[in-house]
């Protein structure tokens, strides 16, 4: 028994007790068959030997009792049943609950060190500071556009940022769709030629809402999203655009952040995405000499009041993981593309 205390990792002095308290029980029960093999010989008196059989049968029961103890407190307890001890520092996996909204934000062409260890974005390293923080997610390609389809279809479809076809392949909406969901595009700038692409738009592209035109209502304007919001109408799942100045394209970060502080901190605040919202705010990809992992290091943020208060995950992630988690989040159980089997992000909750 000593064995196998010690082969579990159980404390010697518990292995020592416990041993020794199911030796002192086992012998005490037997010893008296070994020393006399017909002990009812002796014993004329019924009422003698029924005394003897309660004597051993405890005894018996006390044995069984001390190997319990042996197995529960001496071989599998926990840690802190048997004294201080150090942990090994990973994070369990999680699962991800379910939302009734959940919010893309996808930022431009920055790299990690720049948004999360510069200066630039002290609003955003606040809810990074606050909520969760991906430490080690990489965008999947260069330029832009394949990232945007990895994130909505889980597969890069094209790297041409001129691109103009029509996307067939499974993706979010079509998914969304089948599962009974709404959704809604919140471009800024929509229909602007100098200020709205729709590489950065990209569930206008997928033949689900290009070939519906009940669904190609749902490609809106930005300033929809705060009317939405007052009126408790958001749909299940927003994408939201920022033009070419307020997603960090073509101005300083600076800019980028002041956007996110005037328009998203309605949207955490707001009652009803305190009670069942998930908002995630990404970079498509970093500064194109970075191609680590296709994309280079970028920052992804998780924010949520059903998220670890200031969690930071060292696990590898892309953008097929954030596809798999808007999906996941909102109990939908078909995943697109690379979806399908990129880590799952319940860690952060």
């Amino acid at each position: 028994m000593r064995a196998v205390c010690d082969w579990l990792g159980s404390p010697s002095h518990v292995a020592d007790l416990c041993t020794a308290r199911f030796l002192q029980e086992t012998t005490l029960a037997f010893v008296i068959r070994i020393r006399d093999p017909d002990p009812f010989s002796n014993m004329r008196n019924p009422a003698t030997q029924l005394r003897f059989l309660s004597c051993n049968a405890f005894r018996l029961f006390g044995a069984m009792v001390a190997l319990a103890v042996l197995f529960t407190l001496g071989c599998g307890a926990p840690s802190s049943a048997v004294g201080p001890t150090t942990t090994s520092g990973s994070t369990p996996s999680g699962t991800v609950p379910h939302f009734e909204h959940v919010v893309l934000i996808v930022e431009e062409n920055s790299g990690f060190t720049d948004v999360i260890d510069g200066s630039a974005m002290p609003y955003l390293k606040s809810l990074a500071a606050q909520y969760g923080l991906a430490t080690q997610y990489y965008a999947n390609t260069h330029p832009s556009v394949g990232n945007y389809f990895m994130l909505t279809a889980g597969d890069i479809v094209t790297t041409d940022d001129g691109f103009t076809g029509e996307v067939k392949v499974d993706n979010v909406v079509r998914q969304l769709l089948a599962a009974g969901k709404t959704w809604k595009s919140y471009a800024e700038s929509r229909g602007d030629a100098t200020l709205y692409v729709k590489r950065h738009d990209p569930l206008s592209y997928f033949s689900d809402v290009v070939e519906n035109s009940a669904q190609m209502q749902n490609l809106v304007l930005f300033s929809q999203f705060s009317t939405d919001l007052a009126n408790n109408s958001l749909p299940n799942f927003s994408f939201i655009v920022p033009n070419l100045v307020d997603d960090g394209h073509d101005a300083p970060l600076q800019v980028a952040d002041n956007w996110l502080k005037l328009n998203i901190a309605p949207l955490i605040s707001n009652p009803t995405f305190q009670k069942d919202g998930l908002l995630i705010i990404v970079f498509d990809e970093a500064a194109g000499t970075d191609t680590t992992h296709g994309g280079g290091h970028v920052a992804a943020v998780i924010i949520s009041a059903k998220a670890k208060k200031g969690f930071q995950s060292t696990t590898f992630y892309q953008h097929e993981s954030t596809l798999r988690l808007i999906l996941e989040a909102l109990g939908v159980s078909h995943f697109p593309g690379a979806s399908s089997s990129a880590p799952d992000m319940g860690e952060f909750f």
